[in-house]
């Protein structure tokens, strides 16, 4: 419910500590209020979410490989006895810098020290058609949606007569090479290769398309040159087609308009192709880059401000080996909130600040069952060992004893049978009547 900005948030306990307010519960938000547990700060976290999500396996959840309890964690559980820690479910909705004060919709909150951790948002490159038409897949909930979505075109395609008019149900177009794109495609693949033949015997999935498209010349461009070709190499013998150097202008839901190329019939076109920095209202354009990102200074402190820090995807750190700024991964999240939780315990103790180095831990992407690729600063390598170091590298992340052992049974379960048992149509009632009148009249149209 909204409040007047004019009214305080209620109930926040009054601890005399100095006040640190985290902007988002994504990788960097999160870790910086756990680092600061127990510590002599009053930390609010606020986040649009009474969750956190683990981003990484999204796909998962839209190929109904992980139900999505199993990646999502409540954010209350996490700070149970922990007396200077308070969350609320806010939305944000401005910053007054030089009064220290914060404004969301469940009322204002001073602060001494800010820290926005907002993430970022699917970048659709102007083109409204897209927005409207694609699916991106940023959130949970938006990873179910695509879930939803797929098992509901083949529910519609199975009672479509003529092969002709199931193709644009059945065809599945990614745009976006780097990793999402390239989990999503293999995991797609899979399904349309082993799983949705024994699901729906009356259809042909020899006519369904599982089509991946990127812009540049390379599919995963932040990998090595040997990623990048057994990405491809394994993608291509799962059977997925590849566009790279290709350019999307438009999309109707119906059709995806290629730059040079013939057009792709499909009603499910996923959107994987880039992101762009959450902005919040109260500061000016000489705050953020060309890019929508807000500029840092070594310490990760917005700069000409007086106690507001930036971290993650949103945030530039200029110089260095990353004029452009650092990789939007989490990892940089993570390094980047643990080194200004130090930072924060020696401004309270009068010592000076470290300056943020990012520490780049390696890259990895999964194509398929027993298929990825591994790149780690001293080796590099691929196939079953790289799909092993990533299943553990993931689990291990994975917040809670309870979702470790979800997902690992999840996963033993898929490659002993390999078939996904949570291929389940839930929705909400209001999207079950316009589907039906949508197929009502694809089937008066045949």
């Amino acid at each position: 419910m909204s409040t007047s900005p004019s009214q305080a948030i209620p109930n926040l306990p009054k601890l005399g500590l100095p006040k640190v307010v985290i902007v988002g519960a994504g990788f960097a938000g999160l870790k910086l209020a756990r680092s600061l547990r127990n510590k002599p700060f009053q930390v609010i976290l606020l986040d649009k979410n009474n969750f956190h999500q683990f981003q990484p396996l999204f796909y998962q959840v839209a190929t109904a490989g992980l139900e999505p309890s199993a990646i999502s964690f409540p954010l209350r559980k996490i700070f149970h006895n922990t007396k200077n820690v308070s969350f609320r479910m806010a939305e944000v909705l401005r910053v007054d810098k030089e009064s220290k004060v914060l404004f969301t919709d469940i009322g204002f909150i001073e602060y001494d020290y800010l820290v926005l951790a907002m993430g970022a948002d699917t970048n659709y490159f102007g083109s409204k058609n897209i927005e409207n038409f694609s699916s991106p897949m940023k959130t949970v909930s938006e990873a179910l949606y695509i879930r939803n979505k797929i098992i509901s075109n083949y529910e519609r395609a199975i009672n479509i007569e003529k092969m002709e008019n199931r193709k644009s149900l059945m065809n599945v177009v990614i745009v976006g090479g780097g990793p999402t794109g390239v989990e999503l495609a293999g995991a797609m693949a899979e399904l349309r290769n082993n799983v949705f033949p024994k699901d729906y015997p009356e259809l042909s999935f020899k006519n369904m398309k599982v089509v991946l498209i990127e812009a540049g010349p390379n599919l995963l461009g932040a990998m090595s040159p040997e990623a990048q070709k057994k990405a491809m190499d394994y993608l291509i013998k799962l059977g997925v087609e590849i566009h790279v150097s290709t350019r999307v202008l438009d999309y109707d839901g119906q059709a995806v308009t290629l730059e040079g190329k013939e057009s792709i019939q499909t009603q499910t076109l996923l959107w994987a192709a880039g992101i762009k920095p959450n902005r919040i209202d109260g500061l000016g354009d000489e705050f953020y880059s060309g890019n929508g990102r807000l500029l840092v200074d070594e310490y990760n402190k917005l700069k000409d401000t007086e106690g507001i820090f930036v971290l993650g995807d949103q945030s530039l750190m200029p110089g260095g080996m990353y004029p452009k700024g650092h990789p939007q991964v989490a990892q940089v999240a993570l390094q980047q909130a643990r080194n200004l939780a130090e930072n924060l315990k020696n401004l309270s103790k009068g010592k000076s600040m470290i300056p943020f180095s990012y520490k780049d831990l390696g890259s990895m992407a999964t194509i398929g069952r027993k298929l990825a690729v591994v790149d780690l600063p001293f080796l590099k390598f691929q196939g079953t060992l790289a799909w092993m170091t990533w299943l553990f590298v993931h689990l291990m992340a994975i917040l809670g004893v309870k979702n470790k052992l979800f997902i690992f049974l999840d996963w033993s379960w898929n490659y002993l049978s390999f078939d996904p048992s949570l291929r389940l149509l839930i929705r909400p009632k209001y999207v079950r009547v316009s589907e039906r009148k949508e197929l009502i009249e694809a089937k008066t149209s045949v």
